[in-house]
C-alpha cells in the first residue's frame, strides 16, 4: 500500500537528515513510514503510491480554500512569466500591505518576510529594540518557529520529539526566555514582578495550535493586555496559524483583543513560503531603514509569494461567508466525532474554535501543555494509523491542531466520522 513511499524514504535518508526537511514529517511520533505526496486537489491529497486521503492538515493551515485553487494557480503562473524574483520593490508589495491593513484591526504598518519563524524572530527583536529590554515571556508548548529563544519549552515538533533541551541554544538566550503555563495569568504576573523592568515582550499563540488546538480561558488575554499596558511590555500575537483563518482579522478580531505586534504566515502566502510582522506605527517605525532595528531579506516580498497570498486574501475578503461555512463544517465534524467517541466509552476531549480542532484521548480538560502531554498519546498513534488506513490524513502528532479547508464536503466529513467509528474498534 505504501511501497513507493517506503522506497522514497529509504532513498531520502541517504541525503537528507532523517529523510525529511521538517521533523514532524518523519512520523517518528506516530511510527511507520512517512507518506510522500505527489499531488493534491481540493480537499484531497494523493501519495506516491496513488492512495487518496481526505486532508485535515491543509499544509498546516494555508490551504484554507483547498489545494490547487484555480485562481491562485492561475495567478502564480501568470506572475512567474514576469520573473520569479527581482530583489527590488514592486507595486504588488504595496497592494499586499494595503490589503492586509484593510482586513486586520490595529495594524498600521507591516513588513513582509519569508517564513513564520522569521516573522516571530523579527517581532521579538523589534520589541527588544523598542523597549531597550532583553527578556521575553513565552508559554510552554507554544511554538513560534525555530529561532533560538523560541525553543525553550516549545511545542510542535519540539514537543513531538520530547526535546526538552535543544543543543545549540546558549545559556544566555535561554536565561532571557521566561516561560509560563498557557492560561495561567497568575504565573505571568509573578514573572513580571520578579523581572520588573526587564521584560521586552510577551509572545503568545492566541489560540494554541502547536500542542493540539487549545483555547484561551476567559479573561486570560485580557489580563495579559492589561499587564503589558501597566509594565510597558510589548504584547505580541503570533497569528501564523490563526491569522486570516479564524476571521478576516484573525484572532484579534475573533477574540476582541488588540496586540501591539502581530506575526503572520501560512494563509497569507496561499501555500508559498511567506511571513509578515506588523503592528502599531509607533513601534514599527523603529525597523530599518526608518529606525536602527535591523531586519532584511533577499526574498522578502517575493512576487510569486505575494501574488499567491494577494489572490487568496482577496477571495477571503470578498467572500466573508467562507468563515461561516468553515466553522459550520468544523462544528458538524466535532459533533459527529463527539457522538462516536461518546458511544465508544473511553475518555476523550475535543477542543475546537473556528476551523481548528483536535482530539485528545484524555480524562481531563486540555488547557495547557501539561494537560496535553498527559493525555494518552499512545492511543493517538493507533488512531492516526487506523484513520490513515481508511484514507483520512490527520496531523502525524498529538501535539498539532487539525486544519479544515473549505473544499471539504459534508460527504467527506461523514466519511471521516464513519472512519473514526471503525477505527475506534481497533484501538
Amino acid at each position: 500500500m505504501y511501497d513507493k513511499s517506503k522506497e522514497l524514504f529509504e532513498r531520502a535518508q541517504k541525503s537528507i537528515p532523517g529523510g525529511v526537511n521538517s521533523p514532524v514529517r518523519a512520523f517518528k511520533s506516530v511510527g511507520g513510514t512517512p507518506l510522500f505526496m505527489q499531488k493534491a486537489k481540493g480537499a484531497y491529497m494523493y501519495d506516491a503510491d496513488g492512495n487518496r486521503y481526505i486532508d485535515y492538515i491543509a499544509s498546516w493551515g494555508p490551504m484554507i480554500l483547498g489545494h490547487a485553487h484555480e485562481q491562485i494557480v492561475k495567478a502564480i503562473q501568470e506572475k512567474a512569466l514576469d520573473s520569479t524574483s527581482f530583489g527590488a520593490p514592486t507595486e504588488l508589495e504595496i497592494e499586499m500591505a494595503e490589503l492586509i491593513l484593510s482586513m486586520v484591526p490595529n495594524v498600521d504598518m507591516i513588513r513582509m518576510v519569508s517564513s513564520g519563524t522569521e516573522a516571530c524572530m523579527s517581532a521579538v527583536r523589534l520589541a527588544r529594540g523598542y523597549t531597550g529590554r532583553n527578556k521575553i515571556i513565552k508559554f510552554e508548548g507554544h511554538y513560534h518557529g525555530h529561532a533560538d529563544s523560541f525553543l525553550v519549552k516549545a511545542g510542535s515538533g519540539v514537543a513531538t520529539f520530547n526535546i526538552q533541551t535543544v543543543p545549540g541554544v546558549t545559556a544566555g538566550v535561554a536565561n532571557d526566555t521566561l516561560t509560563a503555563a498557557y492560561n495561567d495569568l497568575d504565573a505571568v504576573k509573578k514573572l513580571a514582578t520578579e523581572h520588573k523592568g526587564e521584560i521586552a515582550a510577551i509572545i503568545v499563540e492566541p489560540v494554541a495550535g502547536n500542542m493540539g488546538c487549545i483555547l484561551p480561558q476567559a479573561g486570560f488575554h485580557e489580563g495579559l493586555r492589561k499587564l503589558c499596558d501597566e509594565e510597558g511590555i510589548v504584547f505580541i500575537f503570533d497569528e501564523v496559524m490563526t491569522g486570516f483563518r479564524l476571521a478576516p482579522g484573525g484572532a484579534q478580531e475573533r477574540l476582541g483583543i488588540k496586540a501591539d505586534l502581530v506575526t503572520y504566515g501560512k494563509v497569507i502566502g496561499g501555500g508559498m513560503p511567506v511571513g509578515a510582522f506588523g503592528g502599531k506605527k509607533e513601534i514599527m517605525q523603529h525597523i530599518a531603514p526608518l529606525g536602527n532595528v535591523y531586519q532584511a531579506g533577499t526574498l522578502s516580498g517575493n512576487p510569486i509569494a505575494m501574488i499567491a497570498g494577494f489572490t487568496l486574501l482577496t477571495e477571503l475578503k470578498s467572500n466573508p461567508a467562507i468563515y461561516k461555512e468553515l466553522e459550520e463544517k468544523t462544528i458538524y465534524l466535532r459533533d459527529g466525532l463527539n457522538e462516536v467517541l461518546k458511544a465508544w466509552g473511553q475518555p476523550y476531549i475535543i477542543n475546537q474554535l473556528g476551523s481548528m480542532i483536535s482530539v485528545h484521548f484524555s480524562d481531563h480538560a486540555v488547557v495547557d501543555f501539561a494537560t496535553a502531554a498527559s493525555a494518552n498519546n499512545e492511543l493517538f498513534k493507533k488512531y492516526f494509523h487506523a484513520m490513515l488506513k481508511r484514507g483520512v490524513y490527520l496531523p502525524p502528532s498529538a501535539f498539532e491542531s487539525w486544519f479544515l479547508n473549505n473544499a471539504l464536503t459534508y460527504e467527506d466529513l461523514d466519511q471521516t466520522i464513519a472512519a473514526t467509528k471503525e477505527s475506534l474498534q481497533e484501538l
